[in-house]
């Protein structure tokens, strides 16, 4: 066996390296995730936002320049000293490394005791600036780690020309759902995505209005789309259409009495555990659940409590973690909340009047049902504890809100929650996500996404640990995924490692031809040129010469056109005689235009005479001379 394969080794020697099978050489997965990076990942709340790798614009803020009176010096500023105690021999190099004691304290150290390691800078001298940056630098990786934020590398899923303002993510973290401004949603799948990150469906659920909000069922096989029409639909797991609820009658004024909405949606949310219960809401003021296998009727109408009659549209509704209640903001700043218990009715178990004091946008509920969290248009994010709903127990304001759909979500292990902010004309920071600690009710870091882009919907997934934030303005949208390759799980992490397969000579696809001879005229193949062109030259029509134009008299340009069926075009056509053509003249001379009319008559008055041909000979039997009548001049001379 040694024999053999040594006898192999030796043929093999005799090939070149590239004979056989090549392996393809992989990428490693570090410099796969190196190009995904982002330029920083957290801050703290007195510096500026961090940079994303799409916004290249903060780079420049991102760096202080240290003041220093030396512009050579490195390191910590040198302390003035004495000139008693200046060194003769000393020369104004760069100074390097820590500042240089006084004097006294080398004197009295050495008096002391032998000095170990760098010395210490004199009572009145601040500590160096890069002790404080290694402090903070220090505190915010402990943060990093106590929070442990997945923000090092950043993905965008693309394909929306207007701003995303709908995310909606399964539960296993496969597929995403991303709803725009221009009215389409778009579906992705992890699994079975590469690096180019493009979506495998398109939908477009109601022409003409826009994506507000989306919701995966607790089983994932369906998910729910609100659009500004007043029907919702549902949609199977690749993006089928299963139904779509009714619409209500518009002109009856009490909306307990209608199957459905009359007006746009503007929220929806399936039940967090019942799969067959949804929940909706409406611009005309109503708050409907509806049961997914009867799409022609709601299971519940709720009424919001209002101060005046009247219809107030309801901005956004929530379920809790439980599913036993519902929140739902009011168009008059009010959050009503109903407990789900047998008999309950339209009125709310907990109203909080002018909680905003502008349109609420998102709600969220807490996992443990003690707290409540609230975004609004009037650009504040508010804490509230349901245990005592009179006051809020934190407000966080200058938190710009341009977008209805602006929400707010909490962590894995709900220790933050996270919002977006929207981009304002005189601002410089751009769209941010913004993470704030929930015991200790203070922000914690935040986070830019894109200099020009507002931030309207947030998530962070639990299994995959990865944070999607939404963004876009009036001409571009995007869902941009934050993940850390040591935190997180599979979804962005397994598209950007599978690399586009490359196009091969077995892709061409050569287009199906099916010959049905029976066919109809406009489904049969086209014959060749060949016997076109010899059909065509047997067709009198197709191959008679074109007519020259003609000059002369005649109707339309030509001259016997109907091929003498008339007598003049026969009198004008030929002469008879000596059968020279019109243009020369015919039976009628081209000079009997130029002619007296009486005078080419009278010239044949004789011929007739003598030798009648046509009217005379008829009449010469029955009237032998000819009576003409006589002029009136005559009688009056008489």
């Amino acid at each position: 066996m040694e024999d053999e394969a040594e006898m192999y080794d030796g043929v093999r020697a005799q090939f070149p390296l590239s004979f056989g099978k090549q392996s393809k050489p992989q990428t490693p997965l570090e410099a796969i995730h190196n190009k995904t990076l982002r330029s920083s990942t957290t801050t703290s709340t007195n510096d500026l936002p961090s940079l994303s790798s799409s916004s290249k614009a903060w780079l420049t803020s991102l760096r202080n320049p240290k003041s220093s009176t030396n512009d050579d010096s490195i390191g910590p500023p040198r302390p003035p000293l004495d000139n008693s105690n200046s060194n003769p021999n000393h020369d104004d190099d760069v100074v390097v490394g820590p500042p240089r004691p006084s004097a006294a304290q080398l004197v009295s150290a050495d008096e002391e005791e032998e000095m170990i390691g760098p010395p210490m800078p004199p009572p009145g001298l601040n500590v160096g600036d890069s002790d404080s940056d290694s402090e903070e630098e220090e505190e915010e990786e402990e943060k990093e780690n106590r929070y442990r934020i997945p923000l090092s590398n950043e993905i965008v899923l693309k394909g929306h020309s207007k701003v995303v303002a709908a995310l909606a993510i399964d539960h296993s973290g496969s597929r995403v759902l991303s709803g725009s401004y221009d009215y389409t949603v778009r579906m992705y799948d992890f699994q079975g995505m590469n690096s180019r990150l493009a979506s495998f469906r398109q939908l477009e659920p109601s022409e003409g209005h826009q994506v507000r909000n989306l919701s995966w069922s607790p089983t994932a096989d369906r998910f729910l789309c609100v659009t500004g029409s007043a029907q919702a639909k549902i949609y199977d797991r690749d993006g089928l259409t299963l139904g779509e609820f009714v619409k209500g009658d518009m002109y009856i004024r009490d909306l307990k009495n209608t199957k459905g909405h009359i007006s746009g949606l503007t929220c929806g949310e399936w039940h967090p555990k019942t799969k067959e219960t949804i929940l909706t809401s409406s611009e005309d003021g109503s708050l409907r659940i509806w049961d997914v296998n009867d799409f022609k009727t709601q299971k519940q109408v709720i009424k919001p409590k209002l101060a005046r009659p009247g219809r107030v549209p309801v901005t956004t509704c929530a379920w809790d973690h439980e599913g036993k209640c519902i929140a739902g903001g009011i168009g008059d700043g009010s959050i009503q909340i109903w407990n789900l218990k047998p008999g309950w009715g339209s009125r709310p178990d907990i109203h909080v009047e002018k909680s905003h004091s502008d349109d609420i946008t998102g709600l969220k509920f807490s996992s443990d049902g003690r707290h409540l969290l609230s975004r609004s248009f009037d650009g504040s994010l508010k804490v509230w504890d349901l245990r005592q709903m009179k006051d809020a127990l934190k407000v966080f304001e200058d938190l710009p809100n341009h977008y209805a759909q602006t929400n707010i979500t909490f962590s894995l292990d709900e220790q933050l929650f996270l919002t977006g902010t929207s981009v304002e004309r005189e601002s410089t920071t751009g769209g941010l996500l913004l993470f704030y600690d929930r015991a200790k009710l203070e922000l914690v870091s935040r986070v830019g996404i894109s200099p020009t882009c507002s931030v309207v919907q947030c998530a962070w997934h639990p299994k995959l640990n990865q944070i999607f934030a939404t963004a876009g303005d009036k001409s571009q949208g995007g869902t941009h995924v934050l993940y850390d390759p040591t935190l997180s799980e599979k979804g962005a992490l397994v598209c950007v490692a599978r690399a586009p397969r490359k196009k091969s000579v077995d892709d061409f696809e050569a287009k199906p031809v099916i010959h049905n001879p029976h066919a109809l005229p406009l489904f049969r193949d086209q014959p060749s040129r060949k016997r076109q062109r010899e059909k065509q030259l047997k067709d009198p029509m197709k191959s008679h010469k074109p007519e020259l134009p003609v000059t002369g008299p005649g109707f339309g340009g030509r001259v016997g056109t109907s091929a003498g069926s008339l007598l003049t075009q026969y009198l004008l056509k030929w002469k008879s005689l000596t059968r020279v053509p019109l243009q020369q003249g015919g039976m009628i001379k081209e000079t009997w235009m130029d002619e007296d009319p009486r005078e080419a008559i009278l010239k044949y008055a004789d011929a007739a005479a003598k030798d009648p041909k046509f009217i005379a000979p008829a009449y010469a039997q029955t009237q032998p001379e000819t009576v003409f009548a006589k002029s009136d001049s005559e009688d009056e001379e008489k």
